[in-house]
């Protein structure tokens, strides 16, 4: 059983004799990404979809990532993991975190900083933006080219 006193959002760190030792990081806070911990990846690209298993998110998750697999089929992505959550730290949570081999994990959504859920489009565009800035999205896309009236 983890000490109370220790942060949730620490990275073990090998100490001596094999036992892992946290590493202090900034105070978490909810709004502030840059104090989020990602969870572990797949071999990239892959992405991991976060969600409070608590407020009945499974459907949405696994909508999510069916719907991303269908817009970048393997070998765009190699694998995506939907993550049930189940404490108070991670109430009310819907993070979507996308791994490349070789960089720092991106987070692509989250919805208490973004204001509620994404639509798809805006996520693909996301996502697309960062593994295949060429694709074209069809219907979903963007048009930066169009001028508002």
């Amino acid at each position: 059983m983890a000490d109370p006193g220790t942060c949730v959002d620490c990275i073990p760190q090998p100490g001596d004799g094999g036992v892992a030792e946290p590493q202090i990081l900034k105070q978490h806070d909810p709004l502030d990404p840059t104090t989020f911990v990602p969870p572990t990846p797949l071999p990239g690209p892959s992405i991991i979809i976060e969600f409070c298993d608590r407020c009945r998110w499974l459907h949405r998750a696994t909508w999510v990532s069916t719907e991303l697999f269908l817009t970048f089929p393997t070998p765009a992505l190699r694998a995506i993991t939907i993550l049930p959550l189940n404490s108070e730290e991670t109430g009310g949570r819907f993070r979507v975190w996308l791994f490349l081999d070789g960089q720092p994990p991106s987070l692509v959504w989250d919805r208490k900083i973004e204001g509620g859920f994404p639509e798809l489009k805006v996520l693909k565009q996301r996502i697309r933006d960062r593994i295949q800035p060429g694709k074209s999205l069809g219907h979903s896309d963007k048009h930066s080219t169009e001028q508002k009236s």
